[in-house]
């Protein structure tokens, strides 16, 4: 069996589907893909034709968009089941993941993270318009986390672990590494308690990307 994932080693959406193959105690080896790239590879544009990552290579099968590839990754391989069972759990789950997607990553992570982190490390000057419009976003995003999560535990409920809780925490490592995001995250206690316990969780830990000055 040959699973091999396509992506960039710090972009959160390969860390997301690296913590997913993690909790499964799936074995994977990586390819190095720079989406930003001007002279990407064909090779992978025949994988993704529309040049982002992650992408999943599991035998013959070819597998794009971070949320398929999850769930994929969740059903295909024996381990922990990472999707909950009970409707309105899993429901919840699809809703966080959703919400994450649609309005948490720009803000979050594009927004503050790129702009008040990892661009100084690049020698890239920081927008301080961007990060007051993703301190704004986020603001908006973690309000509506807060008012549906779970409170001690797995942020689509029950006692288990979901693909929604990597799928936040990927975005979260990054968003606190600023500090307008570990100052946001404190105003919301619900999330706060949910950020204290999963931080130190193994998965989390080993697919830390570290930053490009070695932090």
């Amino acid at each position: 069996m040959s699973i091999v994932l396509h992506g960039y080693r710090y972009s959160v959406y390969l860390r997301i589907v690296s913590m997913a193959l993690v909790e499964k105690g799936v074995s994977y080896s990586r390819v190095e893909v720079n989406p930003f790239a001007l002279d990407m590879p064909t090779q992978y544009l025949d994988l993704h034709p529309f040049r982002r990552v992650p992408t999943l290579v599991h035998d013959d099968f070819v597998l794009y968009e971070t949320q398929a590839i999850t769930r994929y990754v969740d059903e295909a391989f024996a381990g922990p089941i990472l999707q909950p069972a009970q409707p309105r759990q899993r429901a919840r789950m699809a809703q966080v993941i959703s919400i994450l997607d649609a309005y948490g990553y720009v803000p979050m992570v594009r927004q503050v993270f790129s702009q008040r982190v990892f661009g100084p490390c690049i020698g890239r000057a920081v927008d301080e318009g961007q990060v007051r419009a993703g301190v704004e976003g986020s603001t908006r995003v973690l309000n509506a986390l807060e008012s549906i999560v779970a409170l001690d535990g797995p942020v689509a409920g029950g006692g288990d672990w979901s693909l929604a809780d990597f799928h936040l925490a990927a975005m979260m490592a990054y968003f606190v590494a600023a500090p307008e995001g570990e100052a946001a995250i404190a105003g919301h206690p619900k999330l706060a308690v949910w950020w204290d316990i999963i931080r130190q969780r193994g998965s989390l830990l080993y697919t830390d990307p570290g930053l490009p000055d070695g932090r």
